[in-house]
Order: structure tokens, then sequence, then C-alpha cells
């Protein structure tokens, strides 16, 4: 599959899309507590999607049978809703996408439910920093290599694990394109970043190993210490000028 440049009206569309999302992952914010199952969170996330007149991105996607991703502590990415309770202490990762026009918004962050503990602080400290450092090199010119170099900077100056079995990807009128997104490599590979070009940069950022595990679920991804991961992301065209932020709200 080849890189899709959008026109500046596809990427108005996509900008609607991932305010639909930034706006539900606001709402969760206000939301998620203690006590909750992730099942009856989603089941929020979907009423709010389609409240919005988008349509959940992820339900039905590639058999996928939730609305969103949710995933606890040693969870990764990919986590299925269900009767899992949240309780205080933990870190929940909501990853969010939504359909409007046909083309998809994507995002996704980790919720501190009540009072954490200093390390996982570090973590969502650090994979927020990941993120940003990563969309500031999201710029015209630049080789996509820059971001995954930026992003690794980060998060190794800290001592955190990259995950490496899963990436960031183009977006568009499909879920994943192409480019790949890596969090981790040389600033001088990948293809040029070009105008028209829409990014999901997403770090998952682990406090220990960056090796991860497939649950026998087929989707959820799980660190192979069990120590907490976090993950944070927003699609991101590249402009003449400044990166253009499409998931904000």
């Amino acid at each position: 599959m080849a890189i899709v440049l959008k026109t500046k009206e596809e990427i108005e569309i996509m900008r609607r899309a991932g305010q639909v999302v930034a706006r539900t992952l606001d709402m969760v914010a206000k939301t998620i507590g203690p006590g909750q199952t992730t099942g009856e969170l989603d089941q929020v996330i979907e009423e709010f999607i389609r409240d919005q007149g988008a349509i959940p991105g992820f339900k039905g996607y590639h058999g996928y049978p939730a609305s969103a991703c949710i995933s606890i502590d040693e969870e990764v990415v990919h986590g299925i809703p269900g009767k899992r309770v949240i309780r205080e202490g933990e870190i929940v990762s909501v990853d969010v996408g939504s359909i409007m026009e046909g083309f998809y918004g994507d995002s996704a962050r980790t919720f501190a439910v009540g009072e954490i503990s200093e390390s996982k602080a570090r973590l969502l400290e650090n994979t927020q920093r990941c993120l940003a450092a990563g969309i500031d090199k999201a710029r015209k010119g630049n080789r996509l290599g820059h971001i995954s170099a930026a992003v690794q900077q980060v998060a190794e100056s800290e001592g955190f694990g990259i995950v490496r079995a899963l990436v960031g990807h183009g977006i568009g009128r499909n879920m994943h394109e192409d480019p790949q997104v890596p969090n981790f490599g040389p600033k001088d590979s990948g293809p040029v970043l070009k105008v028209g070009m829409v990014l999901a940069i997403e770090p998952m950022i682990n406090i220990g190993t960056y090796k991860v595990y497939t649950k026998p679920d087929g989707w959820t991804y799980v660190t192979e210490d069990g120590l907490p991961s976090a993950h944070y992301e927003h699609t991101v065209t590249i402009t003449e000028n400044e990166p253009d932020i499409l998931s904000l709200p």
C-alpha cells in the first residue's frame, strides 16, 4: 500500500473525526473510576461516539468485539472490555477510534485511577513527553525516523522500555495505512515527510522490558515481565509549517 496524501478537505473531515475521539477521551477522564468494569466503560464510550454522529471505528475491525481498547496496568494495548473491574491505583489505557464521512480519527490516553505509585506517575509523564517529542519532529522535510528517534531518546533517557512489536501508522480512509511509525530507530530512516501525510503517532512505553506477548484472546498485548505500560496517541498531519494535531477537542 502506497502512502496516501490527503487533501485539505479530507484533512478537515479527519479533524472532525479526531475531535469526536478527543471529546470521548475527555468524557472518560471525568467518568472513569474504581468499581467500574471495562465493559461498562466501553458501553458509555460507544453511546458517546454515536451521539456525536460518528461510528465507533474499532467495533468489528478485523472482528474486534468492542468500541474501545481498554488496557490495565501490565496490558499494553488492545485490551478487550469485559468483566474486569477497574481498581484504585491502576493505570488504564483507553484507545478510541471514530469514523466520520468515511475517514478515521484515532487517539489514546492512559488514565490514573485515584492515587497511583510514583513509578507509574513517572511512566505516564515520560510517555506523554515521548508523544510530544515525536509530534515535534512531524515536519515537512524530516524523515519518518526523526519521529522514531525522538520518542526513543526520551523513553530511554529515563530507563523505560519501548515496545517494538507494535508501531504507529498512517491513517485516513483506512484505520491502518502506510507508513508504519516505529517508536525507535535511526533518524535518517524511513520516507521523507510530505505535506498531506497523516500519521497516528503512539508511543507504548513500559516500566521494564520492551518485550510483550499476546493473551489467549488473540488481541491483548501484555508486558513479558508483568510491569505496567502506558500508551498515548494523537493523529497528526504534516503541513508547510507546524505539525497539526487533528485529535484535539
